[in-house]
């Protein structure tokens, strides 16, 4: 599993993204140079975005070597408990949405995690803390079904928690969701998360890995570490 799972990169960042140094192209050529055969291009948006049909037409215009499958997506954090995510309206032709836990998704809107960390010193509990989260990820995946978690759980050791704490119930709840509405998890080079426990829970319910770099950069893309050691302890699981 791990070797085929590595020929692809499902999340690679452009100049269409304000973080991002390298053009789509570059990307497509650094992806044909490390041998692999599928490659997501991806970049961030906002509700506020205007520019991903000039994205769709600069994917399309791409000179994508033979061996090489070329799938595009945009990222879009999640704004609330509801599910809700920040995207614009899409065209058609984005393959795959992003759902991005940058910030934490709050009731009304969401949280950094300097906020997150006061309401837990001031009494919020953990466990309620873990099932906001956890059911904001089930909703958002139910609303949005067919598209990919981003870095999932990264906003964890960010708010003083790690996925440890999820347990299995929480954890079993989320991987059934994804299997069930046809999201894909990556596993993710930059941040690396999600941990074996989950991707393990995750190929029991059914459902699908995918690996990816969050390259900034085209000498990131198809280059891993962080995730091989987490599809070696899943397999050994």
């Amino acid at each position: 599993m791990s070797h085929a799972v590595l020929r692809g990169d499902h999340h690679v960042h452009s100049t269409f993204s304000d973080d991002a140094v390298s053009t789509l192209a570059e990307n497509v050529e650094a992806a044909a140079a490390a041998g692999l055969t599928t490659l997501r291009l991806v970049d961030h948006v906002r509700q506020s975005t205007t520019w991903v049909p000039d994205y769709l037409a600069a994917v399309r215009e791409l000179r994508v070597p033979e061996g090489l499958t070329v799938l595009s997506g945009v990222e879009a954090k999640i704004l609330d408990a509801a599910g809700s995510l920040d995207i614009p309206a899409l065209p058609n032709g984005i393959d795959r949405i992003l759902i991005a836990d940058h910030q934490f998704p709050g009731v009304d809107g969401p949280l950094g995690p300097t906020a997150v960390r006061e309401r837990m010193a001031a009494g919020w509990a953990a466990d309620d803390v873990l099932d906001q989260l956890t059911d904001a990820l089930i909703a958002t995946m139910r609303r949005h079904p067919g598209n990919q978690l981003a870095h999932c759980f990264s906003i964890l050791p960010k708010i003083g928690l790690s996925e440890l704490d999820l347990g299995r119930e929480r954890t079993e709840a989320w991987a059934r969701t994804a299997a069930e509405t046809d999201t894909l998890v990556e596993v993710n080079e930059k941040w690396g998360c999600p941990g074996a426990d989950a991707l393990s829970a995750l190929l029991r319910a059914g459902g699908e890995i995918v690996a990816s770099t969050d390259s900034h950069d085209a000498a990131e893309v198809g280059r891993y570490s962080r995730v091989i050691p987490l599809l070696d302890a899943v397999e050994a699981s």
